[in-house]
């Protein structure tokens, strides 16, 4: 038996990096094949200007980063080296979970159909986590860190390397174990809400951090010092403090402590690898988490006539744009993103308004009609800026209004509906979010900053019907042209494609530009009686182009059938 041990073990190696070959031949081919069509060949343009975008970011910071540490080393204030890191850090791990739209995740999982190994499935996942452009950026950070170290203190390049090495593979396996128990979680209905809950809590509250601390500023407190000290011991004894102090230590040669420092991030390292390893054992022995359940028959005849609900019965709509606009919206209002998105404009609102109570105080003085050249003041305009953002959030809907059928994108097809009708129900539904924001707005505005003028309510109003109408018919020629199935129970995979992404922010620009263009006019011609009346003539514009492509929408549906069902059945 011992005489087949190194066969066995060599053979395992060869047949994982045979594995591994072929992954990335498979991979290659993939992008290859995709180039062959025009809309592949935009998928690459655009994931080379994002590439660009990321790499301006990561050169950038890496330049900032090693200057920064090349001055605390030089200048003996190497302990300020983990504020650094923790910068870093908390880029690392907190920019792919809040920011996922930016980056388009493979689901390595798709992977367990084949007959892998274990040892080569993990590492496989860990390829695409190191592949991340957040970890490519991070990365680069990191070793701008380590370079300015090096040039301040060529004595401490071994060392430095070490620490910064265990630094990288610890945020790297955190990222990792992240993503995998979100995904687990995101699995069923019930974590899925309460995840969504505090991610929405985490991400409100990190918006109040700013103006409640200027607000808190400007008057003492006296236990400021209390709780200062005990946010810097819980920064030690955390990876980036441990991971600054062992290199501090190091120049001032206490190296006990360096080591103790170095171990202990070792420790927090080998802690994040079990519990990856944890969930990536259990997904590839076959775990399976499903929400169906099984139908029971109904016992009565009273319950067999009422098992069947009868759709809504919209005044003015027709009964397939009514089934539809039903349909989207019991869809988005099970989404716990759906909610975040309807409310995050409203938070940003209230955080407007707090600032503006700190900056001029709990009473500010109402502005003098001549304090600025606005006709309002400037904080009047705090309700058009926050509603053209909720319109901005609501690219990936508009933009991708097929991504969430999924594979029933097939019915359409198959029932006698017109596709004219199923966009038009789509976009209804859209439209009456906006008002739904456009409500709260108005609400939070009134509640934060004493109303809105007239003026400024009706010009934007006229320019959100502008800019809405135009945006649904650009989002359903593109929901047709470049659709991608989106799965919001799924973290990192609810963008829509790349090509949409950069077409949405062209328009977006174009329509913001001529709003931008008519308050302009307004402002030196006209007061902001002339922008309602120029922004309700694009509105009248746009609403002709909008009809027009509605009827001949069908056609093109028809033509990009095998495309748009092929694509939204396919995993993503």
């Amino acid at each position: 038996m011992a005489g087949l041990t190194v066969p066995y073990a060599r053979s395992a190696w060869t047949e994982s990096r045979d594995q591994f070959a072929a992954v990335a031949r498979l991979r290659w081919c993939i992008f290859v094949n995709s180039a062959r069509t025009l809309r592949g060949r935009l998928e690459a343009v655009s994931s080379v200007l994002m590439g660009v975008l990321f790499g301006l970011l990561g050169i950038g910071g890496m330049f900032g980063l090693g200057l920064a540490a090349w001055y605390f080393v030089s200048h003996g204030k190497a302990e300020w080296l983990a504020l650094l890191l923790w910068s870093i850090c908390l880029y690392w791990q907190i920019f792919p979970l809040m920011a996922t739209a930016f980056a388009e995740s493979f689901d390595s999982s798709n992977f367990l159909r084949f007959p892998l190994r274990y040892r080569s499935y993990f590492f496989i996942r860990m390829a695409y986590g190191v592949l991340d452009p957040a970890t490519l950026v991070a990365s680069a950070w990191t070793l701008g860190i380590f370079a300015g170290i090096s040039i301040a203190s060529p004595i401490l390049l071994p060392w430095a390397a070490l620490v910064l090495a265990a630094f990288a593979a610890f945020n790297i396996l955190l990222n990792r174990a992240l993503f995998a128990w979100i995904e687990r979680w995101l699995a069923r209905r019930k974590t899925r809400e309460i995840l969504g809950i505090v991610f929405l809590l985490l991400i409100v509250g990190v918006q109040f951090i700013g103006p409640l601390t200027a607000r808190l500023g400007r008057q003492p407190h006296r236990n400021i010092g209390r709780y200062a000290g005990l946010a810097l011991r819980a920064e030690r004894v955390l990876p980036p403090g441990l991971a600054g102090a062992a290199i501090a230590s190091a120049t001032e040669r206490r190296l006990t402590v360096a080591f103790a420092s170095f171990g202990f991030l070792c420790v927090y390292g080998a802690a994040c690898l079990w519990i990856l390893d944890l969930r990536v054992r259990s997904q590839f022995h076959g775990e399976l988490i499903s929400e169906v359940v099984a139908p029971v028959a109904p016992s009565s005849a009273r319950e067999k006539r009422h098992s069947a609900r009868v759709g809504w019965d919209l005044p003015g709509l027709s009964q397939p744009v009514a089934a539809v606009f039903e349909k989207e919206f019991r869809y988005l209002s099970r989404s716990s993103s759906m909610i975040f998105m309807m409310l995050m404009p409203v938070v940003i609102l209230l955080i407007m308004g707090i600032g503006r109570t700190a900056a001029m105080g709990p009473h500010p003085a109402s502005p003098s009609p001549h304090s600025h050249p606005f006709p309002a003041g400037v904080w009047h305009y705090a309700f058009p800026i926050a509603l053209g953002y909720a319109l901005m959030i609501l690219t990936n809907l508009i933009y991708n209004s097929l991504g969430a059928d999924g594979g029933g994108v097939q019915m359409y097809y198959v029932v006698p509906v017109r596709f004219r009708d199923v966009l038009l129900g789509k976009n209804l539904m859209h439209a009456a979010i906006l008002i739904v924001e456009t409500v709260l707005l108005w609400i939070a505005a009134t509640l934060m900053f004493g109303g809105v003028p007239l003026g400024i309510l009706l010009a934007t109003l006229a320019a959100l019907i502008f800019a809405a109408i135009v945006d649904f018919a650009a989002g359903d020629c593109l929901s047709l042209l470049s659709p991608k199935k989106m799965d919001f129970a799924v973290f990192g995979r609810q963008r829509a494609a790349g090509t949409t992404a950069f077409a949405a922010l062209g328009v977006q620009a174009v329509v913001f530009g001529l709003v931008a263009a008519t308050f302009i006019v307004a402002h030196f011609f006209g007061g902001l009686w002339l922008a309602v009346v120029l922004n309700l003539a694009l509105g009248a514009l746009a609403l002709a182009g909008y009809a027009a492509l509605l009827s001949r929408i069908d056609a093109l549906a028809r033509h990009r059938r095998e495309a748009i069902i092929s694509e939204l059945l396919r995993a993503t």
